[in-house]
């Protein structure tokens, strides 16, 4: 029930923030960084959870992949707000300057990221490990294409 309540907030918490201009979001770039960093660390936390049980690390748990795939899908359509002008500095972060440089692009990876967390949304909820597989791996692949072009090591 937790993970519901979560998502509810989080999806609640999306609404509101996409009514808001990026630059009425965050008073400072800092708070920006820190807001995408903690979006991203929650989603990959729950998205790691999804890798343990596709790759047989830990076992198959129908109902906390559906949990853990809905936190997943909600906090997949926060950060990218926080990756507005003025982001690229003002406190540590990881993100490759092309991201300002290409915004285009980098919001087509936004999208699809977004795009392919729903679908593994949806695929959970067949209660199936293979049905589960077969959309993390096109999530992951998502996540990899994206770090791989605008996340520096």
């Amino acid at each position: 029930m937790k993970y519901k309540a979560l998502a509810t907030i989080l999806a609640t918490s999306a609404c509101t923030l996409f009514a808001l201009p990026a630059s009425a979001q965050f008073a400072k770039a800092e708070d920006a960084i820190k807001y995408r960093q903690g979006a991203l660390f929650v989603m990959g936390q729950h998205f790691g959870r999804l890798g343990a049980m596709a790759q047989g690390k830990i076992p198959f748990d129908a109902k906390a992949a559906q949990e853990n795939a809905d936190v997943v899908a909600a906090m997949a359509k926060l950060p990218w707000a926080a990756f507005g002008p003025g982001t690229e500095k003002g406190a540590p972060t990881k993100a490759k300057d092309d991201i300002w440089l290409e915004p285009e692009k980098f919001k087509e990876h936004a999208d699809k990221l977004v795009a392919e967390s729903a679908k593994l949304a949806v695929a959970t909820k067949t209660g199936t490990l293979e049905g589960m597989k077969a959309a993390f791996g096109a999530t992951a692949n998502s996540c990899k294409s994206c770090h791989d072009a605008y996340r520096n090591k």
